[in-house]
């Protein structure tokens, strides 16, 4: 088994904007969240995870199609109102982590990357909560 050692330095290094978007209002007191900001780098990671899944996915058909599940609802997340475009993509980390784990890659995987998998989607899982908390009842 290989060692994931830059996967995991990166992986929690994308931890970084999530928490800076939960962490700067709540430190220095601000009143306005970015959640526009948020939704947007949360799309692109949930893109990139998702993108992940296409190697793994590469086994069949329908392990491909899981891949692509998650985001092809993006688009539409434009018409929504932003409460409910980040709970799509809250959800969606999961969804995909679960896609993860049944895909036959991922018993290969080390058990360090598997814990920062499920670390990493907790953690972002909670910052868009956090966020739809406080763009719903700003100070």
């Amino acid at each position: 088994m290989e060692r994931f050692i830059n996967h995991i330095q990166l992986g929690y290094l994308g931890l970084i904007p999530f928490l800076g978007c939960v962490g700067w209002p709540l430190m220095f007191g601000s009143n306005s969240v970015n959640v526009e900001f948020f939704n947007y780098y949360s799309i692109a990671i949930l893109a990139f995870m998702a993108g992940n899944l296409w190697y793994a996915g590469a086994q069949s058909y329908s392990d491909a199609i899981k891949a692509v599940l998650p985001i092809i609802p993006i688009p539409f997340l434009t018409f929504l109102p932003e409460h409910w475009a980040l709970a799509y993509l809250a959800a969606s980390f999961w969804l995909v982590l679960i896609f993860e784990k049944t895909s036959p890659q991922w018993q290969n995987y080390h058990r360090d990357y598997q814990k920062m998998r499920f670390v990493l989607t907790s953690v972002v899982f909670v910052c868009h909560i956090l966020i739809i908390g406080m763009s719903i009842y700003p100070k």
